[in-house]
């Protein structure tokens, strides 16, 4: 009996709170950060193994926590309480290697997706003094020697020297920086997008060198962004003509910066060019330190981007000695570049020559121990290699595509799982690999931290969003269902779909189908990431509460799924994408709950560049489309990004042709396009080409365009206004 009324009382419970979750979703709250999910941003494992440092959430202190407990352990910063020089706000920070000191970032003006220019502070952590890392203007990239007493920085292309022993005495180290000519010590625009870095400067392990990536874009072609006065920022100096800036940007099949490699002597103030190895055409896409004072790796790619060699040099001699050699068929994954992780001891390479992304132990001679990890799966991030046990530390989608678990394998080759939750799951590991942070997410449960020892043991839950799901509980939110299919050409693929929380399986609904889809992405994942816009996909339950269905297919090329399924798109970007876009929307007008009549696609850069392969795929199967930000002809896309799937248009000239522009005639739906006019990236002569052979194929078509907006487009109501736009679109077209 007692057993029967606790049933009946959850059931009444349960009832309650669901006549209690009808609250409708406003796009406003969902953009403008109300539903904003907690992360652990900006953690710093420190030198001691024991404690990590993150800023604090009213980003006022800089505070020490213990990995064994997740309780605070100290405050390292504070900006109420420094002598010297006084600041108040800061927005990032770097601990020496020592850990006595750090350089904290202020003022921070945005350059391109990952660069920045800041004014800079030293900061003494037991002295609390504070003083100006330089005072002739804002600086880029500073980096720590591995003594902590010198740091090194970029200006206007030059680097210069800071020694805290001579009372920060400056020093210019190059002198032959100059904008759109020559970059000393920071990549230039096309390999920072494409290759993930903004750092191409390094000290060697004594601290007597300094090395860095040199690149001469003299040849390379200028393309110009035209800005107006905008607002949010407005910019007044362009209140009555527009403005203009101009940067070197590379497209596919054009000059490219010439790079090479340079070594700087601190005492003697003597500079060396490094003898690397390298095409004329080559890139040097990382520059890394090692423990031996004579030997810093450099890394090589061919422009095909299918062999990387890894180069030990001496800085000292300037001469090269090749270690590994990676030459895997089509290309080589950017993932592998910026996942080789470099011990005390080895190198830790990933690569996909096997079929799938696995781990390789080198030695820092270059010899090849072993493979470390094996299995029709990839590893996803390599968290490291300890050299103290042989134990390696990843990432990988072992169970599922849609799904990530941390693993450890030891010396012997035993693989041991160290998160047991089914979701997405993260690590950050402590400096000797005795604990880690645990990340937790699944497709309807906003991010949960813990920290971990390394044998997986949760010992102290450091977070879990509980307010946000507090939040959350209020709304009828949209069910995710993910589902596989497979195509009339045999292909089998993976997707998720979102049905209103009313949902009447008697009824038909019309569809909205998002995707990315380009090479090694992946949209359909079992993590609070989820969605066109993230954020546990609440955009796309805000459709549904327009009545839509939502729905994303991970078509071939994407990732998770070995090399064959993501690199069988080499050389015909968007075409069979596209195809299985089509196939998408013609196995869901099979559905009894779909309304055939009435399915929409978009998506947002390769996204919108696929939204139109597929719209003029041929088969008439989209009632309407939203593009944003699309690259209409990868002819007018950067070098390294394009040729690495697609050679140059030179040597593919079909396979360029092949494009949304060329497509035009075929178009078949309602069409919105959108673009930011200041988009360094996907620049709007896309859009604007694009626009103008709809114009003589005699097509429909609306366009909206963002002043003074870049490929994010954000900025004061911008990004609110984007999303009512694109559901607006399709409330008025899907009728």
């Amino acid at each position: 009996m007692v057993s029967r009324k606790i049933s009946l009382l959850a059931a009444l419970l349960l009832a309650a709170l669901t006549t209690m979750a009808t609250e409708n979703l406003k796009l406003r709250d969902i953009t403008g950060g109300y539903f904003a999910a907690e992360t652990m941003s900006t953690v710093t494992p420190l030198a001691d193994g024991e404690n990590y440092a993150r800023i604090s959430d009213d980003r006022r202190q800089i505070v020490q926590y213990s990995f064994k407990t997740g309780k605070p352990t100290g405050v390292l910063f504070d900006v109420g309480h420094t002598q010297g020089e006084t600041i108040t706000s800061f927005d990032n920070y770097i601990i020496s290697p020592d850990g006595k000191r750090m350089i904290i970032q202020t003022q921070t003006e945005r350059i391109y997706r990952r660069s920045f220019r800041a004014v800079h502070y030293i900061y003494n952590i037991s002295s609390r003094k504070l003083e100006r890392l330089s005072d002739y203007g804002p600086q880029q990239s500073p980096v720590w020697s591995p003594d902590g007493m010198q740091i090194a920085f970029v200006r206007d292309g030059n680097i210069f020297l800071v020694k805290l022993l001579y009372d920060n005495a400056e020093s210019q180290v190059t002198q032959d920086g100059k904008q759109g000519e020559v970059i000393n010590g920071v990549p230039d625009w096309v390999n920072e997008e494409e290759f993930g870095f903004s750092t191409a400067l390094t000290f060697n392990a004594d601290g007597t060198m300094l090395c860095w990536i040199r690149y001469d874009e003299r040849q390379v072609s200028n393309y110009a962004l035209q800005l107006f006065r905008g607002s949010h920022p407005a910019r007044n100096d362009y209140k009555l003509y527009p403005g203009a800036y101009s940067y070197k940007y590379p497209k596919a099949g054009q000059v490219n910066a010439t790079v090479a490699a340079y070594s700087f002597d601190i005492k003697s103030r003597q500079t060396r060019k490094i003898d690397l190895p390298l095409d004329a055409d080559g890139y040097i896409p990382r520059i890394v330190p090692t423990v031996e004072a004579d030997k810093i790796l450099l890394y090589t790619m061919n422009r095909h981007q299918d062999v990387l060699n890894i180069y030990a040099a001496n800085p000292r001699t300037t001469v090269c000695q090749l270690l590994i050699k990676e030459s895997v068929p089509k290309y080589i994954k950017d993932d592998v570049v910026s996942g080789i992780q470099v011990s005390d001891k080895h190198i830790l390479v990933p690569s996909d020559r096997d079929g799938h992304m696995h781990l390789y132990l080198y030695g820092l001679n270059g010899q090849l121990y072993r493979q470390l990890t094996s299995g029709n799966f990839d590893v996803t991030a390599a968290y490291g290699y300890d050299d103290a046990t042989g134990n390696t530390y990843y990432q990988a989608d072992a169970v599922s595509p849609i799904n990530r678990e941390v693993y450890v394998v030891n010396a012997k080759g035993k693989t041991t799982c160290l998160t047991q939750k089914e979701g997405w799951n993260t690590a950050v590991f402590s400096r000797g690999f005795k604990y880690f942070i645990h990340g937790w997410s699944d497709a309807s449960t906003p991010f949960v931290y813990a920290s971990c020892d390394n044998g997986g043991k949760t010992l102290a839950t450091l977070f879990d969003n509980a307010e946000l799901r507090q939040k959350l509980a209020a709304y009828g939110l949209a069910s995710r269902e993910f589902f596989s299919f497979t195509t009339s050409e045999g292909t089998h693929l993976n997707g998720v779909m979102l049905k209103p929380a009313n949902f009447d399986p008697s009824r038909k609904y019309p569809v909205i189908m998002w995707q990315y889809s380009g090479p090694g992405s992946q949209q359909v994942v079992n993590s609070w990431n989820l969605g066109s816009m993230g954020q546990g996909a609440l955009y796309d339950s805000y459709l549904t509460e327009q009545g839509f269905i939502v729905v994303c297919v991970d078509g071939r090329g994407t990732g998770g799924r070995g090399a064959d399924f993501e690199k069988c798109t080499y050389l015909h970007l968007g075409s069979l994408e596209a195809r299985d876009q089509v196939e998408t929307a013609l196995w869901l007008a099979r559905q009894s709950y779909v309304d055939a009549d009435r399915i929409g696609i978009w998506g947002w850069s390769y996204g919108g560049f696929n939204t139109l392969m597929s719209m003029s795929e041929g088969r008439t199967v989209f009632r309407a489309g939203v593009a944003v930000a699309p690259p209409t002809d990868y002819r007018f896309y950067d070098t390294i990004y394009t040729e690495r799937f697609m050679r140059t248009p030179q040597e593919n000239a079909e396979g360029y042709d092949d494009n949304p522009i060329s497509r035009a005639n075929n178009l078949s739906g309602a069409l919105l396009l959108c673009h930011g006019l200041a988009d360094d990236n996907v620049h709007v002569q896309n859009t604007f080409e694009y626009a103008e052979a709809l114009v003589q194929a005699d097509k429909d078509f609306k366009m909206n365009v963002y002043t003074n907006r870049n490929h994010s487009i954000y900025g004061g109501n911008t990004r609110h206004h984007l999303l009512r736009q694109i559901a607006q679109f399709f409330a008025n077209e899907m009728k």
